[in-house]
């Protein structure tokens, strides 16, 4: 009894030190995302850019076949009025093509406008562009690290969970599932040594015949907070007491 409990204290440190490392990658995380985001935010800027650049062509094409329609009835116009023999049908036919005139320069100077906002929002796009390069570029001594950190404590996590699954083959399936069990529950340590006549966990006083039962080698479990217990040898007490107590 006393060599497996020896294990599953051990395993017991080992998914200690498995959590540190868990909460070590964790925390590389929030850098990796604010890396991710400056990038996002200039991807979304030229995303945003290219949209407007999409809805300006489309009116730019909408707007150069009405401009091609009215330039089409303007030279219409225009030979109508060549062919128009009476002063009134003639006033009448050159109010047309003043009026078709006065349409088309309106319409060029649109259109003008128009394709002046798309050289400005391309220039935006490439500006955005060149932006999300430049970034990329400097942040890679940064993902860099931020990489090597994650592969060292990948490789360390590995490690630790190499020797736990050695260590907790010497525990009865049983016991090793209760542990586990009560583990994931606390999401912390789940096996404490009685502290003097109390649970190590939650300080209850622990009656005197499961005492002497733990003594003997047993291992229970607090009837308040539902931790493992254990009564801790004198050699452990000794050389590991903070081992067995923390």
């Amino acid at each position: 009894m006393r060599s497996e409990l020896e294990a599953l204290l051990v395993v017991q440190d080992e998914d200690e030190k498995i959590r540190e490392v868990r909460s070590e990658l964790e925390a590389l995380a929030p850098r990796v995302r604010e890396l991710d985001r400056e990038l996002e935010a200039e991807n979304a800027a030229a995303a945003r850019a290219t949209q407007e650049t999409e809805a300006e062509l489309e009116r730019r094409k909408t707007l150069a076949a009405r401009l091609a329609e009215h330039r089409r009835m303007h030279e219409r116009n225009i030979a109508q009025l060549d062919q128009v023999k009476r002063i009134r049908d003639a006033t009448a036919a050159q109010a047309q093509v003043d009026m078709a005139r006065r349409i088309l320069s309106d319409e060029e100077v649109e259109l003008e406008n128009l394709d002046l906002r798309l050289k400005a929002i391309r220039e935006r796009v490439e500006e955005h562009q060149a932006r999300h390069a430049e970034l990329l570029e400097s942040q890679k001594p940064e993902r860099e690290k931020l990489m090597a950190e994650r592969k060292a404590l990948e490789k360390r996590a590995d490690e630790l969970r190499a020797a736990r699954a050695e260590m907790a083959s010497g525990i009865s399936p049983s016991l090793l599932h209760r542990y586990e069990r009560i583990a994931t529950r606390a999401r912390g340590r789940a096996v404490f040594a009685l502290r003097g006549l109390s649970c190590g966990a939650c300080d209850t006083a622990i009656p005197l015949q499961r005492r002497n039962a733990m003594i003997a080698g047993a291992i229970d479990l607090c009837e308040t907070c539902g931790m493992m217990l254990f009564a801790a040898p004198a050699k452990m007490v000794e050389d590991g007491e903070t081992r067995a107590e923390v």
